[in-house]
């Protein structure tokens, strides 16, 4: 179970790099948004951060 735990930890990290790298500082504050929010159970908050980050996905595209 902590070998499970610790790649989990190690994907998120690193794509959580990925869009920092890619979208900057928004796309972390939308991807934070979007992990809250789905953890809290917040429609809104969830849905304000998955806006984001179709937003900036759409920019870039």
């Amino acid at each position: 179970m902590p070998l499970i735990a610790i790649a989990i930890a190690a994907l998120v990290i690193g794509f959580e790099q990925l869009v920092q790298w890619k979208y900057g500082p928004m796309g972390i504050v939308a991807f934070v948004l979007l992990t809250v929010g789905i953890k809290a159970r917040s429609t809104t908050v969830s849905g304000i951060g998955a806006v984001i980050l179709v937003l900036l996905l759409a920019q870039s595209g």
